[in-house]
């Protein structure tokens, strides 16, 4: 397990959702509902928010769009709540560069991937660690590693762990690979307390095992962390079962998004419930298909999250 020195000196926990990007029908930024959308999330109960991640589309973005995102959402957060910025890219300077500009926005941590190209570009690991030594060495907030498999770079615990020890500002770690238990567990095990944060993510499918690996925070969709929080806040307080409960309680809605609706189940809600004016995603990415957009709604409203009552 995860010593508890470690985790009293954790600077973030807790329930981290993503931000989605909002667009209007003809796909141009919606600043409007990209802010009812940021006083909904905090509203119902995220302990901070993640922006800029591949569930924002942010593969989506241009770098003038991002630079708009990241100031606006940071100035209209203004401390209500600490602030991941994803600043992923394959180059080491222009990750740095976007990393520091977070940094001087009001970012608390930066989200990064390894460096990756398509799907046959990828780096060594001796210029993985490299990257995240350069990373690291423009800023002084900290860096979450995400490894997850849309990079198609194995991240073994032992180089996480490794990078944890000897690159300054590296310390927290969203898990979201096949296994994703094990390798938390393993990873606290080789890292120790240079394991600040280890944490899940995949919209939770996988977060009481995760918790039980010694997970401390977890990055999730934003459509409900009202939900997600009756599970995270019942571990941490020591009430497994509780929490076991509540697992069970969300998992269908959580499996629905997982598995059926991927990054556009957040707009569908938001849309849904009012919170923001237009759930479409930016082409060439497809709609749901209606059915599957009915499903998600009927499942969600049998659990009544924040989201299908804050716009109404």
């Amino acid at each position: 397990m995860i010593s508890s020195s470690s985790i009293r000196s954790a600077r973030f926990k807790g329930v981290f959702p993503v931000v989605p990007t909002t667009f209007s029908e003809e796909g141009e930024l919606d600043l409007a509902s990209q802010k009812r959308c940021i006083d909904f999330m905090i509203d119902a109960g995220s302990n901070g928010l993640c922006i800029l991640a591949n569930f924002s589309e942010q593969f989506a973005l241009s770098d003038e769009e991002r630079e708009i995102l990241t100031q606006i959402i940071l100035d209209h957060v203004a401390g209500r709540v600490p602030v991941i910025v994803t600043t992923t890219h394959f180059s080491s300077q222009v990750c740095a560069r976007r990393s520091r500009r977070a940094q001087e926005a009001g970012a608390s941590m930066v989200m990064v991937m390894p460096p990756y190209h398509g799907a046959t570009i990828r780096a060594t690991e001796e210029k993985t660690y490299e990257f995240f030594a350069t990373l690291s060495s423009a800023i002084d907030i900290p860096i979450m590693v995400q490894d997850a498999p849309v990079s198609g770079t194995a991240l073994s615990a032992a180089f996480l762990a490794r990078m944890a020890k000897e690159i300054e500002q590296v310390s927290y770690f969203k898990i979201e690979v096949p296994g994703a238990a094990s390798k938390l567990r393993e990873l606290v095990r080789l890292g120790g307390d240079a394991i600040e944060g280890p944490w899940d993510g995949e919209e939770a499918i996988t977060l009481l095992h995760d918790l039980d690996a010694g997970a401390t925070g977890s990055v999730t969709s934003g459509a409900y962390p009202d939900g997600i929080r009756t599970i995270v806040d019942a571990y941490a307080a020591g009430r497994r079962e509780e929490a076991v409960a509540a697992y069970a309680q969300w998992l269908q809605l959580i499996n629905y998004e997982n598995r059926q609706c991927g990054l556009l189940a957040c707009k569908v809600l938001m849309k849904e419930g009012r919170v923001i004016a237009c759930e479409a995603p930016r082409h060439p990415f497809a709609p749901l298909h209606s059915a599957t957009r009915a499903g998600l709604i009927e499942t969600a409203r049998r659990l009544d999250p924040m989201v299908l009552r804050w716009g109404r």
